[in-house]
């Protein structure tokens, strides 16, 4: 009975608890909750109101001057961009290839038959790397560069085994650098994908070649590439920027 006398109590408070525990998340909300309960408003209440108020403001301030300034940057820069040396507009040909520009990616694809059942691909990287040329002998010259494409070939017949073959493509010439056979029928362990092109006879090399060009792979095919790869470059620059601009602005 002397424990049922001390439940009643505690259960009744946890029924009706009394108006001090009602929680009170923030000075604004304190205030609102005193005005409605008819209470009186503390004024150190009120200058903490007041300041919290005047911080969210110059903070959301802040951040929209920032906003704002980034917009500007990016928007000068795709119109500096627009002004200096405005993309032109990609071809989907070259000769007898049809030519995937992949937008967004940083290569391309071509492709085409030969004779009645070759299927030539040619993926073709955008620039990923340079050699230096010495402009001059005079000091203060600075050294020219020769941009390089990686190109892979991939020569097929149906359903059979595939010729892949890697160049470099320089700004007015095209370097074999390996071909090896790979298989249809692949196999989980590592092959032996053949000797470097440089290390093979002379006039074995200059057929290889040959047989390039009468497919259309040839030097200009790289004086071609390095132009469309120069011109993608803009393009994919001023997508990005205006995908880095609509980015800032939905934020």
């Amino acid at each position: 009975m002397a424990v049922a006398r001390l439940i009643r109590p505690l259960r009744k408070a946890l029924i009706n608890p009394p108006e001090t525990l009602i929680p009170v998340q923030n000075p604004i909300s304190h205030l609102l909750y005193n005005n409605k309960m008819g209470g009186e408003i503390n004024p150190f209440l009120i200058s903490q109101t007041h300041n919290l108020i005047r911080r969210n403001y110059m903070s959301e301030m802040r951040k929209s001057a920032f906003k704002d300034n980034l917009l500007r940057l990016v928007r000068n820069e795709i119109q500096y961009e627009l002004d200096r040396s405005p993309p032109k507009q990609l071809p989907t040909k070259y000769e007898s290839f049809t030519i995937d520009d992949l937008p967004g990616e940083q290569w391309i694809r071509l492709k085409r038959k030969f004779r009645e059942n070759e299927e030539i691909k040619v993926e073709a990287t955008m620039f990923d790397g340079a050699v230096p040329i010495p402009k001059s002998d005079v000091p203060g010259i600075k050294e020219d560069m020769l941009l390089h494409i990686t190109l892979i070939i991939n020569i097929s017949k149906g359903d059979g085994d595939v010729l892949e073959i890697s160049c470099s493509a320089w700004p007015d010439s095209i370097e074999i650098t390996k071909l090896f056979i790979r298989r249809s029928n692949k196999t989980s362990h590592q092959v032996y994908d053949g000797p470097e092109f440089k290390e093979l006879d002379d006039e074995l090399q200059d057929t290889l070649y040959e047989f390039l060009e009468a497919r259309g792979i040839n030097d200009e095919m790289a004086i071609f590439l390095h132009e469309y790869i120069r011109n993608k470059g803009k393009t994919e620059f001023i997508r990005w920027m205006g995908t880095v601009k609509s980015y800032i602005e939905s934020k």
